[in-house]
């Protein structure tokens, strides 16, 4: 058996799609095929049951690894998704033999519906906050282009099956990155498959919010969710993107420090609101004491004291009359650049902002100037200074905000190479 540890979780190891190398043995009976989202494959003795299959053009591919590695053909039996995104299913066709059945969580063809019907929306949203980290232009297209089946046997809660003398239990896990996540445990052998349940990078936090936009996930679910897989004692776990981990202390010191640093961050959001603090004090306040710190993720912590406050209160902050109208506070912008003497006095007080190292404020001046001038170059000056700052901040750190600092980056860099 491979030995795996569970002290290597760098920034998601395996969105670089590499064909050319083969399949690995997790054991004597689990293959992984690494891709944007890692392929699975579980043997038994009465046939081989798939668990993910990565995006549609590395489905081929991940099926050819498994052969290769095992040196004979597939006999695929079960099909298992841990959720409906296109890098976990979209290489289904490449696995779909005859009479093969296919496994997925309640709520997967509703997301999946939902994921089709809002695409233009989507799309340019998640290439933009994606498209440095994931360069590979087929990765951005196989959002779109989806091969997909309209059939599945799917479940509510728990759902089991043998194949073969091996067990398989599957487990609803409505939280985390999607609301149709499952979990595959086989119990005999202590192993638990959870996709992408905590996140893209194991020892974050969850991805409660992604900046590409998305269903919002249950903080609490999220809670129930990790004490069930600390109580199921699992000896070997693997994700959906970084190494198996190996050890049931491991495993167990692992996700009890999630559990309480996620706890923390809601305990300590719902007092200040119950202190009647405002949102955005709280996410200034609020971070994780040394003891709980968890690995970089897809956003700073004050980004899961505004997924706390808005699970509970959705988008009323009960700030402004205006937050319940149609005119956003852009709608007077033009107005204000007027009363300050121009664009160009707002201009030169963002720059002032910037070389001071204020960058956000330096960006509310940027936003004013550049809604009324997109191509003005002292605001777009002002605001590279402040961006870069920020991406100084935060590179190396949370991958999610890195990729559009860099877009917006580029954006005006653009605009002045442009001048």
């Amino acid at each position: 058996m491979t030995q795996y540890s569970s002290n290597n979780h760098s920034m998601i190891k395996s969105v670089a799609w590499e064909p050319e190398k083969g399949a690995e043995r997790i054991n004597d009976h689990i293959l992984m095929s690494r891709g944007t989202s890692n392929s699975y494959l579980v043997t038994t003795d009465a046939g081989d049951v798939v668990i993910n299959t990565g995006m549609p053009y590395q489905g081929k591919r991940n099926r050819e690894r498994f052969e290769q590695l095992l040196g004979r053909p597939l006999r695929v039996s079960k099909m298992i998704f841990t959720q409906s995104h296109p890098d976990h299913m979209g290489g289904w066709a490449a696995f779909n033999d005859p009479g093969v059945e296919l496994l997925a969580q309640k709520n997967f063809f509703n997301i999946r519906s939902e994921r089709n019907l809002l695409a233009p929306f989507f799309a340019p949203r998640g290439a933009k906050i994606l498209s440095g980290l994931l360069p590979n232009p087929e990765h951005l297209k196989a959002w779109d282009n989806v091969e997909e089946f309209q059939t599945a046997t799917l479940f509510s809660e728990h759902h089991s099956f043998d194949v073969g003398s091996r067990q398989f239990e599957l487990f609803s896990t409505p939280s985390g990155e999607t609301i149709d996540s499952l979990v595959v445990w086989l119990p005999t052998e202590k192993t638990l498959f959870i996709g992408n349940l905590l996140g893209a990078i194991y020892g974050a936090l969850p991805h409660y919010y992604t900046l590409r936009g998305d269903r919002q996930r249950s903080v609490q679910q999220s809670l129930r969710d990790v004490q069930f897989m600390i109580d199921l004692k699992p000896e070997l776990l693997i994700t959906g993107h970084d190494e198996p981990i190996v050890g049931v202390e491991n495993i167990t010191r692992d996700l009890t420090k999630l559990r309480d640093a996620v706890q923390y961050i809601h305990d300590e959001t719902v007092k200040g609101m119950a202190a009647g603090t405002d949102l955005f004090t709280l996410m200034k306040q609020i971070d994780l004491p040394p003891e709980l710190t968890l690995n970089p993720g897809r956003g700073p912590v004050a980004w899961y004291v505004r997924a706390v406050w808005e699970e509970y209160t959705g988008w009323f902050r009960l700030e402004s009359t205006t937050e319940l109208y149609a005119t956003p506070h852009r709608a007077i912008w033009s107005e204000l650049a007027e009363m300050a003497g121009g664009i160009e006095a707002l201009a030169e007080r963002a720059q002032r902002h910037a070389d001071a190292g204020r960058s956000l404020e330096a960006l509310h001046f940027t936003d004013m100037v550049v809604s009324i001038d997109p191509a003005h170059r002292g605001a777009r000056q002002a605001e590279l200074a402040a961006l870069e700052q920020l991406h100084e901040k935060s590179q190396a750190k949370y991958y999610d905000e890195a990729g559009w600092l860099e877009s917006e980056i580029k954006k005006a860099k653009e605009y002045l190479a442009a001048d």
